[in-house]
């Protein structure tokens, strides 16, 4: 029994030493079951309409050679064989896409910060090998200096959007800084989303003849969250009017909301108490030998640990009002620290 006691005493001193690892290895767990619980919500949604959809399609081809006797059904493989192809890469036969070229300057442009984005719809992929190896090149190159653009343009930005604010907030009226923190991003999110996915929603859904509300938030959001699927691209419809002007307007839209979506989601990483609850996941960084020699000389140095820390000016003036007398000679010149 005191062996069965002495083991988990033991347990429990080894896990509360090893807490990181601990939460990291719950928080691993708790992605695989979210992953596995997305497969199967994934799974059990779409499995039936693409079985659903299988069999439509084999129905039609099996009615279309039976009023097309003089085809056979290998060239008609061949031939959809052919057509399937160019259309990934987006070359269409249909008569609703005459005219409409995928490699103009609008389109190319959309093309490229689809890239450097790396949204990467994939409905309009280079033709050519010269394309294709000056694409990785581009996008080698391309990639970490948009990240840098985007991060440089985001730095600037929290400062006037965020930072500011809650601070002036915090001085000017009192208030706590997180809860100014908190409620400033929740702020600045519904501002957000309603800026970049719910207005444009509604003006996609009004150009696009062929989507409702909810697929234009569908492409908003897979759009600014550079998922990039692919299956809604604007802009791909027969006689689209203004058509570059169009495309030209879509790939400012990307490149401004996502620098917004970049900006909330720092807001709310900068939030106190979620930067405390991702902590518990990380490592804990080993201080060097050298440094725990020197603090454990500093500590020995002085009578008490509080003589070391500076003193706030409220702190000093309770001191002052409670000293006997003034002292000519030594002052405490030390800047209080803000906290």
């Amino acid at each position: 029994m005191f062996q069965a006691l002495g083991s988990s005493n033991r347990c429990l001193r080894l896990m509360h030493s090893n807490k990181s690892t601990c939460y990291f290895a719950l928080l691993a767990l708790a992605y695989l079951l979210y992953l596995s619980f997305g497969a199967l919500i994934f799974s059990s949604v779409e499995l039936p309409y693409e079985d659903s959809l299988r069999q439509e399609l084999r129905e039609l081809k099996d009615q279309f050679l039976q009023d097309n006797s003089c085809l056979t059904p290998d060239s008609l493989e061949h031939f959809l064989d052919q057509v399937l192809e160019a259309n990934n890469y987006g070359v269409s036969v249909l008569n609703n896409s005459t005219g409409k070229w995928n490699w103009d300057f609008t389109s190319s442009l959309f093309f490229a910060a689809t890239v450097l984005t790396t949204t990467g719809y994939g409905h309009t992929v280079p033709l050519s090998d010269g394309g294709k190896a000056f694409c990785i090149i581009y996008s080698l190159l391309g990639i970490p200096f948009t990240l840098l653009v985007l991060t440089s343009i985001v730095q600037r930005l929290m400062v006037h959007v965020s930072r500011r604010p809650v601070q002036y907030i915090h001085t000017r009226w009192g208030y706590a800084e997180q809860t100014v923190a908190l409620v400033h991003a929740v702020i600045l999110g519904l501002i957000v989303t309603s800026c970049f996915f719910f207005i444009p929603a509604a003006i996609f859904c009004a150009l696009e003849k062929d989507w409702n509300f909810l697929e234009s938030i569908y492409f908003c959001f897979i759009s600014l969250s550079t998922i990039g699927l692919g299956d809604y691209v604007p802009g791909e419809v027969r006689h689209q009017r203004f058509r570059e002007l169009y495309k030209l307007g879509i790939t400012v839209y990307l490149m401004i909301g996502l620098t917004a979506v970049l900006v909330v989601l720092e807001t709310f990483c900068e939030l106190q108490k979620l930067k405390e609850f991702k902590r518990i996941f990380y490592l804990k960084k080993d201080k060097l030998e050298d440094e725990q020699n020197i603090l454990d000389h500093d500590q020995l140095s002085f009578p008490s640990v509080t003589d070391s820390v500076p003193i706030t000016r409220e702190q000093q003036k309770l001191n002052e009002a409670f000293s006997p007398g003034p002292v000519a000679s030594y002052q405490f010149t030390e800047e209080p620290v803000n906290r």
